[in-house]
């Protein structure tokens, strides 16, 4: 995966290790920026009986309420000196959308209501063993989010979808590229950590609908699918993501955070008539969320 700097692509409180703490590295919590949007969603679920709803349909009915919302880059990284579990309901990018909506929905599913919820349930999806820790315990890649939340049984990945093969690319990009990165500059130390990260993805196997086969895939797209479209970019897996939202007409959609219009938006036409417009992307990882 890429890291989320690329796209231009109860919370957890905790002290960091001894060997996190000297190089100066804290973990702190933060309050929900979009208090509006929160009670909002929450209100618009508990009037409809959201909860009783199928984890897909309940994902497509979030994300409606964020359409038209700012794209907004870069949120996550608002301090070289510490990890911040934010969570921006004003402004998204294509991570944070997929992630905040299936936060939303995870809660919602529980029976939970604050923002203190919606914070928990994202931190436990966005770090590693659903700890916030320093800069490396974020997963950057999203072929690890993937691996990551399948283990925790948040997600099931589509690897037996028509058509699908194992994505041949090595995860290198963040270790080779740190200038790029405020973080591993101000503390080179975590690139070697980021290193044995990308080597430990580079092991697992990953399996993918190349763009050819996308139209045999697609029928059995459901709403609610998690998309990380893959990259031709030398060191990355993935250059995008989003959403699965199919209408009531039956053609499966593509929603994203977009930074062409500059928000949320239900692409045009169907996802594999979307994804062929961009000649670096390859094809789709698919994953399904499921019930909590």
């Amino acid at each position: 995966m890429f890291s989320r700097r690329i796209f231009i692509s109860s919370l957890i409180l905790l002290f960091l290790t001894a060997s996190n703490s000297q190089c100066g590295w804290s973990a702190t919590n933060d309050a929900v920026q979009g208090s509006a949007v929160f009670n909002r969603i929450v209100s618009q679920s508990n009037s409809n009986n959201w909860r009783a709803l199928p984890i897909g349909e309940l994902m497509g009915q979030v994300a409606k309420q964020l359409e038209g919302t700012p794209y907004k880059s870069n949120s996550l990284d608002s301090s070289p000196d510490r990890e911040v579990c934010t969570v921006n309901l004003d402004g998204l990018d294509c991570v944070t959308f997929f992630e905040n909506v299936l936060g939303f929905v995870r809660m919602i599913k529980k029976g939970e209501r604050t923002q203190n919820d919606l914070v928990k349930q994202v931190t436990s999806t966005r770090y590693r063993g659903g700890i916030v820790g320093d800069y490396t315990s974020r997963l950057h890649y999203l072929s690890d989010w993937f691996y990551e939340n399948e283990s925790k049984h948040v997600v099931k990945v589509l690897s037996d979808l028509p058509g699908a093969e194992t994505l041949k690319c090595k995860i290198r990009f963040m270790s080779t590229h740190p200038a790029s990165y405020e973080q591993l500059v101000k503390y080179p130390n975590l690139v070697a950590k980021i290193k044995q990260q990308e080597d430990a993805i580079n092991k697992r196997p990953v399996k993918f609908v190349p763009m050819s086969k996308m139209a045999a895939a697609e029928p059995l797209l459901q709403t609610g699918d998690i998309v990380a479209i893959c990259t031709t970019i030398p060191g990355l897996d993935v250059a995008h993501t989003g959403l699965v939202v199919r209408t009531a007409d039956g053609v499966a959609h593509f929603m994203d955070a977009s930074s062409k219009f500059r928000k949320v938006t239900l692409e045009a036409g169907s996802i594999s008539q979307y994804l062929s417009r961009n000649k670096t992307w390859t094809g789709a990882i698919f994953a399904r969320p499921l019930e909590p």
